[in-house]
């Protein structure tokens, strides 16, 4: 018996192995200076720095700063650029002596108390779900998606533990009880962990939940972004330009110029799983007020958001606009477009959905060029 278990109030399993490998900072696999900097610049909140750099959404920005998702090299150039400082000054060296993940952390924790048996809880099911995924070839990401409802991005953030099993939300752990096969939380608990104390998990438990694994990635990525903004080159290649309108591949043809042919391009066609196919027709749309050059429109082929958004609806796009909760966007994907309202999520973040097909996605964690906001709608 590798692991002692509790049975809480529900009947759940709660781990209590005190020698399953626990990661708390695994969240955080870029730690920076913004913080120290924004401060001493004058910015004691993060707002009023994210209101002189528009280019960047607040909720990325944030993520930024707590050092949730990697920035881009343009990115920091823009924060240096915002607070006065070269962008090379917000990167850290976390492979000296004296730099202390606790202590650079501390500013950004929770308020509550860490539970470990939930966070080792976190761990075992991301490794079981790696397991899972290992022994069944036919178990891809998109057959996941499909025949459980487990979109890609949550699939990533539960093999990563990034979230302990409360605070996933119902439609996630129906999902999960559909892919392990078992009827509620306490069964799901039970299953994940009769496989650790099998020892069938013990080959993922590293991948999900290891600080020497965690820094190394990050100690990768910041030395590529040093050199990044050291010599002006963009890691990964330079973004999008905004001005040029994000397509799916295959790309439709080119937008005649605007003196030839008024109005803007309006693309349509039916694609499985939803998607809006990038065949451009033979409508023009009429342009809005106040939308950029590159603005284009779609006409709808399935009311995915439900009856408020009939089918052949027709949607105009601004690409250079950010999403907001309450409004709709079309997130390009690789066949095609996807149409998605736009909600807040109890993390302060954007939470995109469609109802047919039943799908959610973090909107923050997208690239921005993939993203065209609906500006208006008119309905037929």
């Amino acid at each position: 018996m590798k692991s002692s278990a509790a049975s809480g109030d529900n009947g759940a399993a709660i781990v209590t192995a005190a020698h399953i490998p626990i990661d708390l900072y695994r969240a955080v696999v870029f730690p920076n200076r913004m913080r120290e900097l924004r401060r001493s610049r004058g910015y004691p909140k993060l707002l009023p720095l994210s209101a002189s750099i528009p280019d960047i959404p607040y909720i990325r920005l944030s993520k930024i700063e707590r050092g949730e998702v990697i920035a881009r090299a343009e990115e920091l150039r823009a924060i240096g650029a915002a607070l006065g400082v070269a962008p090379v000054e917000l990167l850290i060296d976390i492979g000296a002596p004296d730099f202390d993940i606790a202590r650079w952390a501390e500013p950004f924790r929770d308020s509550s108390d860490v539970d470990l048996a939930e966070e080792r809880f976190a761990v075992l099911l991301g490794a079981a779900v790696r397991a899972l995924r290992s022994q069944d070839a036919a178990l891809t990401i998109a057959a996941i998606e499909r025949d459980h409802g487990l979109p890609p991005v949550n699939l990533s953030r539960l093999e990563n533990a990034q979230k302990t099993f409360p605070r996933w939300n119902a439609a996630v752990r129906q999902a999960l009880y559909s892919l392990f096969g078992v009827r509620d939380e306490a069964a799901l608990r039970a299953r994940v962990v009769d496989r650790y104390e099998r020892g069938e998990l013990d080959d993922f438990l590293a991948d999900v939940s290891s600080s020497e694994e965690r820094l190394a990635r990050s100690r990768e990525r910041i030395a590529q972004l040093r050199e990044a903004v050291t010599d002006g080159s963009a890691l990964g290649g330079t973004r999008p330009d905004r001005t040029a309108p994000p397509r799916p591949a295959p790309p439709p043809a080119a937008a005649p110029p605007a003196a030839a042919v008024a109005g803007i391009p309006v693309y349509s066609g039916n694609l499985p799983g939803g998607l809006i196919a990038p065949e451009r027709t033979s409508e023009r749309a009429s342009t809005p007020t106040a939308v950029g050059p590159d603005a284009f429109a779609v006409r709808t082929t399935r009311a995915v958001l439900g009856p408020g958004l009939p089918v052949h609806t027709l949607l105009v796009a601004d690409p250079a606009r950010s999403p907001a909760p309450g409004g709709i966007v079309l997130l390009r994907e690789e066949a095609g477009w996807r149409l998605l309202a736009v909600e807040s999520n109890r993390d302060g973040g954007m939470t995109g959905f469609s109802l047919n097909p039943d799908y959610e996605i973090a909107l923050d964690d997208c690239d921005p060029a993939r993203l065209a906001p609906v500006v208006s709608a008119t309905f037929q």
